[in-house]
């Protein structure tokens, strides 16, 4: 197996150790091959591909020390035919949550959510899709 060098803040090391320590985990290194695998496997899902898609991403940034929000504002600009709606919020005394609608293939939402994820200083990307190509409310249960 390759050894793998990566640079990390202390405080995501320490919560990385924490996590390994909580959930059972023989190490770091463990935890790291899960999550990448688990992150890959979000980029490979085949039921998705080539179909209409939603999708939701949302990033939180501390606006006083970043210039995260620039970069939001640069990336919707370059996806603009991906970004259907974008949202802006504070949070709190000294943070803001972008809030991204997108309408498009997978292959253009995943570029795009890479993106956001390689934004220094992003704190938390989260998104999730759905396919609108097919949805039929009528034959939904519940």
């Amino acid at each position: 197996m390759a050894v793998v060098s990566v640079s990390m803040p202390d405080e995501l090391l320490e919560r990385l150790d924490q996590f390994a320590d909580d959930h059972g985990y023989t190490g770091r290194s463990e935890v790291v091959r899960e999550a990448s695998r688990n992150l890959l496997g979000e980029f490979e899902d085949t039921r998705l591909e080539e179909r209409e898609l939603m999708g939701i991403v949302t990033v939180l940034f501390d606006y006083e020390t970043t210039s995260v929000e620039e970069r939001m504002m640069h990336l919707r600009h370059e996806h603009e035919d991906l970004v259907a709606s974008n949202f802006h919020s504070h949070v709190g005394d000294h943070y803001c949550m972008e809030l991204f609608v997108l309408e498009g293939e997978l292959e253009d939402i995943s570029t795009f959510v890479g993106k956001i994820r390689a934004t220094k200083d992003a704190l938390t990307v989260d998104y999730s899709v759905i396919p609108v190509d097919s949805f039929d409310p009528i034959s939904q249960d519940g």
